[in-house]
């Protein structure tokens, strides 16, 4: 890890809007944005889906962690996860120690409306509203290890970066 673990990481579960708050966070702090699963597209030469139908979730999931610890070896980044990043201790872990951990989250109905034709998310392929709903389920505790949680369908885009910039400011924006 960095000296200082000054990353800001954003997880929650898909259609949260990590990459777009991420985006605005670089935007706002001129830190450096990684996108766990834009870095795993580009070093396997393959979409997610791909992977996934190709490699399964599991192998998935360990490049997830490679790219997850090399994302957070340095400092000022803003990491944006992948939903279930989370489920593997190993990642909580390496979240937990690289920096200010952030929960993006939005209600079910929010999340299907925002996922309605996304064919990159091979995890609510097929009827949506039923797979939402049981992921969520099962994912129902997975966030609360965050340091904060902000619902998205209540804070816009810019209240959310501010939100974020004023808490982790106490811990690493000196």
């Amino acid at each position: 890890m960095g000296a200082t673990n000054r990353n800001i990481i954003l997880i929650g579960f898909m259609a949260t809007g990590k990459t777009t708050v991420g985006s605005a966070l670089r935007d706002r702090l001129g830190w450096n944005f990684a996108d766990v699963d834009q870095e795993i597209v580009k070093r396997e030469g393959k979409s997610i889906p791909e992977i996934f139908s190709q490699e399964g979730e599991p192998y998935f999931r360990e490049i997830e962690t490679q790219v997850l610890a090399d994302l957070l070896g340095t400092d000022k980044q803003i990491v944006s996860t992948g939903g279930g990043a989370v489920l593997k201790e190993t990642n909580r872990d390496l979240m937990k120690a690289g920096g200010f951990v952030v929960a993006l989250t939005a209600p079910a109905e929010v999340l299907i409306e925002r996922l309605s034709g996304d064919t990159n998310r091979p995890l609510v392929a097929g009827n949506a509203e039923e797979r939402v709903h049981r992921l969520l389920k099962e994912r129902m505790n997975a966030y609360d290890f965050a340091h904060i949680t902000i619902d998205t369908s209540v804070y816009n885009v810019k209240e959310t970066v501010e939100l974020i910039v004023e808490q982790a400011g106490k811990r690493l924006l000196k």
